[in-house]
């Protein structure tokens, strides 16, 4: 899956899914794999020996949070991949889905360049998604920037960078989830990312405050086939926002990547109007929009 991806990247890359990269697909299994692969469906298509095309399905499913509370999700949801020259895969796909899902409602993204693909979702019964799709919605804007001419990063006094390596696995959990309260990552979830190609320690950074809380994180996915880093994810301590520090670990990590032998910065952020905080921040750091979600809908009466 990472390697059709790869592909894209390579390829077509206004295609791709925010959550069909080779750092997001290494992210979302290895981080949900033991909460949630009981909910999960998958199947690959070949042609000529090679992958063309897959499918991931999230039926729906409940699990406990860090706040206690439960994350309930009645929906069941798809993310898919195939190659440019394979779109008629899609419908495939598509058929399948329905055969996994049953009798739920069902949600997908296309991407607005992927011409084709908005028109197989259309008769296959789909139609935008206007709640997720609005101003005030959920959808991702997936983001790009080159690695020439990255300003050097500015902490506050007192904070300094680390890596992963320089900390234990429990203050990197600890760390996540003070940037993503309430969350439901584990130190399981962690030592299965730690094991997932292309996850590095070395490009798993972040800041530390003066009181020696870890104030904001970030992992950095790096695929040296096509010379392109991304980050997945990246997030700050609730009690330290607004202090530049997402923007100088942004700025720490693109130089990171770029001495690691990459020439493009891939990052996902939400892209509604109504939410503006992270999108900002990357532009403010040269990132450019490079492809954004269509979410679609297909109610199952």
């Amino acid at each position: 899956m990472q390697g059709l991806a790869q592909q894209v990247t390579a390829l077509r890359p206004e295609l791709l899914n925010g959550e069909a990269t080779v750092g997001e697909l290494a992210w979302g299994w290895a981080k949900d794999f033991d909460a949630l692969n009981q909910f999960w469906r998958h199947r690959l298509w070949f042609a000529d020996g090679q992958l063309a095309g897959w499918g991931w399905v999230y039926l729906p499913y409940r699990i406990q949070r860090s706040d206690g509370k439960f994350r309930e999700v009645e929906t069941a949801n798809l993310i898919w991949q195939v190659h440019p020259d394979r779109p008629e895969l899609l419908t495939e796909i598509l058929d399948w889905y329905d055969d996994v899902a049953g009798d739920v409602d069902r949600l997908l993204t296309v991407q607005v360049a992927d011409a084709p693909a908005r028109a197989r979702v259309a008769a296959h019964g789909y139609a935008f998604d206007t709640e997720t799709g609005s101003d005030n919605g959920s959808w991702v804007q997936f983001n790009a920037r080159e690695l020439t001419d990255v300003p050097d990063p500015v902490l506050p006094e007192g904070f300094r960078f680390l890596t992963a390596g320089d900390i234990s696995v429990a203050d990197a959990v600890k760390a996540h989830r003070d940037a993503w309260y309430p969350s439901s990552f584990t130190e399981t979830a962690l030592e299965r990312i730690r094991r997932t190609w292309p996850y590095r320690a070395d490009l798993h950074v972040l800041i530390e405050a003066p009181d020696g809380t870890l104030a904001a994180t970030a992992i950095i996915w790096l695929d040296e086939a096509t010379r392109t880093a991304e980050f997945e994810p990246v997030g700050t301590h609730r009690d330290f926002r607004r202090q530049g520090l997402g923007t100088a670990l942004q700025l720490h990590g693109m130089h990171l990547a770029r001495a690691a032998g990459a020439n493009r910065m891939l990052v996902a952020c939400l892209g509604a109007p109504a939410h503006p905080a992270a999108r900002n921040m990357y532009y403010g750091v040269g990132y450019r929009e490079l492809s954004r979600d269509l979410p679609q809908i297909k109610l199952a009466r």
